[in-house]
């Protein structure tokens, strides 16, 4: 998989913009631009390469429209500041997950312990299903 590109090279090529929130904040709702929106235009970023570009589109392409505008907000708090850095810091977390890979399973047996604990829980359920159909046939008969 690609590598990783530069993140703060990422975050300079972003732009935001601030909209009225919604949520706690009670007059102050209604007059002061809080929600803040991160932008990045993927197709025309000059930090990542064609195929960093590629996996950008692929593992976060719910959050990209078909413009290839990637898109980010916050609402949650109560200054513009505040959401700017809440924004900075998810896409962060986005793009990092986005380009690590997960590690393949390697496949074990199971222990016998294991084993021995499955065939009794197995028994257990199957005890309490046979106790319910001893007691249903009981009740039956007249």
């Amino acid at each position: 998989m690609a590598n990783l590109p530069d993140i703060e090279l990422l975050i300079i090529e972003c732009r935001y913009e601030a909209t009225r929130s919604r949520g706690k904040g009670g007059q102050n709702v209604n007059k002061v631009s809080t929600k803040v929106i991160m932008l990045l235009e993927v197709l025309e970023s000059k930090v990542m390469d064609q195929e960093q570009k590629d996996v950008f589109m692929s593992e976060l392409h719910t959050r990209i429209s078909k413009d290839g505008i990637f898109r980010i907000s916050s609402g949650r708090e109560r200054t513009q500041l505040a959401n700017r850095k809440t924004v900075t810091e998810k896409f962060i977390s986005l793009v990092k997950k986005a380009f690590t890979t997960e590690e393949e399973r390697i496949a074990t047996k199971p222990t016998k312990a294991s084993k021995l604990r499955r065939i009794g829980d197995k028994k257990t359920v199957a005890g309490k299903k046979a106790d319910r159909s001893q007691r249903w046939d009981d009740e039956i008969e007249i």
